[in-house]
């Protein structure tokens, strides 16, 4: 299976096991068998757990005061907001902060409180409650500071707000390293002190969800009853809206209850009243359209998201809670130019990256984790190139830049490998880091990234096997062209928004017959197309974004096996079904 030309990594295909009961509960669902399958992968398996996920239900959120630490969270800021008390809220800079930050500015100014926001700079302060800010906001009069999407390792930080005589609310997903802080609260999805807590029903709530349960418990408690205002209830549906970026963005899975914030509130983008919101789909010309996780994940996160990276997040937050249309369209358009900036700084970092990981031969096989440091590379995008080394090299990458005696990275892994936990095992070369899995921040003093570099790579040798070292191509089904019906690939539409633990679906269409010679197509060539046929009968198109390199390498190729994700293409006011190529494999 030669790949003479193509540059994509290949990948081992892993075929999902056949779920046996498949027929019996499509016939029941009145579905199409390939659903079933699916939903089986997806782990359900049965009619009643099947309708639950294909119809998500807000009544199915959880309780919020189910939620460890939001019933004296909630009492507190209710107390705070209703008694002119001055808050603050701490967020994160990335959008899972700045849309949990919003929820929580609009609540609180929503029954009246003073209520303001601070988030630090990406390349001044870097990732988490930085002391020196929490002591000027203390002494600027602030009597509550709530942080969002962080502080759950900032015990140390924090104990001194509360020994100045500011009570503090730490609201965060990311795993607590050490002891909890001693504050007020802790509202967190797996952490709960009291002796009697069970288990918060959903573990992967993200920054803006722990955001959006705390700011409804607070309006219960405001009301009184379990039934808040029509005011308040309109805020919270509107508020899904900010969950869902949330959510989607930080990339938690989008299983139980993610999947119902991000549901609604992809439903309810378009018709937001958000002013923020509104001006954003405006200028991506996205007014009207019906929105999925895609355009979530790549046209309105790394909008907001560049504010953080390129400049400061507090445009970004600003846009999401002002009421002022033109302030709105004017950051909104200011957000656009920045992004196109980040692509710009992103593309030049991720090239040189790629080259010194080969001059290094970082790639092979006896080095299973990649760590890179510059001095001329921007701290915004750093988390970006990062992703983009997993993906090329399918190892765990830390992209560090340095800042006089400090250099500051940005870690993202692979599965099976906690990036966290690989951090703890190397503190003592860290000054600070902080994250959970998949992703991190830290900070490292000059003089021992060297050790600390060996130490991380070091472990990834004794953690991480060559198999998790090969990419994983994990595919639902076998099936056949002439079984994707636009009916069936409408059918797996239902399955969306597709994210983590949830991906889209991909399916093997095997022994396939190319009609002609594949084309390149799009900007540069970049994109290859081409008309599949199976037995002789059925034909569909398949198009491979980025694989233009595809067409020479399948010069003179007859026959092909591909790996795709069947979507529904809508043009010309014609709807058809096309697949869309992950991985393509051929004999000789």
């Amino acid at each position: 299976m030669p790949r003479s030309g193509w540059k994509r990594q290949a990948l081992r295909w892993e075929v999902a096991p056949v779920f046996a009961g498949a027929d019996a509960m499509a016939n029941q669902m009145k579905n199409a068998p390939l659903v079933a399958q699916i939903l089986y992968n997806r782990g359900i398996d049965d009619p009643d757990a099947a309708r639950a996920f294909l119809a998500p239900k807000l009544t199915e959120l959880y309780d919020p005061l189910e939620l460890g630490g939001v019933e004296a969270a909630a009492e507190r800021l209710g107390t705070a907001a209703q008694g002119g008390e001055k808050i603050v809220i701490y967020g994160d800079y990335d959008v899972d902060g700045m849309t949990g930050t919003a929820i929580l500015h609009q609540a609180i100014a929503l029954v009246g409180g003073d209520v303001s926001f601070y988030v630090p700079h990406r390349i001044d302060e870097g990732y988490g409650v930085n002391r020196e800010a929490v002591k000027q906001l203390v002494a600027d009069g602030a009597k509550l500071i709530v942080t969002v999407d962080c502080g759950a390792s900032a015990g140390d930080v924090l104990s001194e707000a509360v020994a100045a005589g500011c009570d503090v609310i730490v609201t965060d997903h990311h795993i607590i390293h050490g002891d909890a802080p001693d504050v007020t609260a802790v509202v967190h999805p797996t952490f709960n002190p009291a002796a009697d807590a069970k288990p918060y029903g959903n573990p992967y709530l993200c920054g803006a969800g722990v955001a959006f349960k705390l700011a409804w418990a607070m309006l219960r408690g405001i009301c009184g009853t379990e039934r808040v205002s029509d005011e308040m209830r309109n805020f919270l549906l509107d508020a899904t809206c900010l969950a869902a970026l949330g959510t989607i963005t930080d990339v938690v899975p989008l299983v139980g209850e993610n999947r119902i914030l991000a549901t609604f509130g992809l439903k309810g983008l378009p018709a937001s009243s958000n002013t923020g919101i509104r001006a954003l789909l405006e200028s991506a010309n996205l007014m009207g359209e019906s929105l999925d996780a895609f355009h979530v994940g790549f046209v309105i996160g790394p909008r907001l998201n560049a504010a953080g990276r390129m400049g400061h997040a507090q445009l970004a937050i600003e846009l999401l809670t002002t009421s002022s249309p033109q302030r709105a369209r004017e950051i909104a358009d200011y957000l656009i130019k920045q992004n196109t900036q980040r692509q710009n700084v992103e593309r030049k970092i991720t090239q040189r990256a790629k080259e010194m990981v080969e001059a290094g031969k970082l790639d092979a096989p006896e080095n299973c984790a990649i760590v890179l440091a510059d001095e001329n590379w921007h701290a915004g995008v750093i988390g970006i190139v990062a992703s983009r080394m997993v993906d090329r090299f399918h190892r765990p990458a830390i992209i560090f830049t340095i800042d006089g005696d400090v250099a500051q990275g940005s870690g993202r892994s692979i599965d099976g490998f906690h990036m966290s936990d690989a951090l703890t095992a190397c503190q003592e070369h860290l000054i600070s880091y902080g994250g959970h899995a998949m992703a991190a921040g830290m900070k490292v003093s000059v003089d021992k990234l060297d050790d600390f570099t060996q130490a991380f790579t070091q472990y990834a040798r004794e953690h991480l096997t060559e198999s998790q070292l090969t990419p994983t191509l994990r595919i639902d089904a076998e099936t056949t062209i002439s079984a994707l019906s636009q009916n069936v690939v409408d059918q797996l539409e239902r399955l969306a928004p597709f994210g983590a633990k949830n991906p889209r679906p991909i399916v093997a269409l095997r022994n396939c017959t190319l009609l002609g010679a594949p084309k390149r197509m799009g900007r540069n060539g970049q994109t290859i197309g081409m008309l599949l046929q199976q037995d002789g009968g059925a034909t569909m198109r398949a198009v491979g974004f980025n694989m233009g390199d595809l067409a020479d390498a399948l010069a003179g190729v007859r026959n092909v096996s591909v790996a795709a994700q069947p979507v529904l293409n809508h043009f010309n006011g014609r709807t058809s079904v096309e697949l869309h190529l992950r991985d393509v494999i051929w004999d000789c």
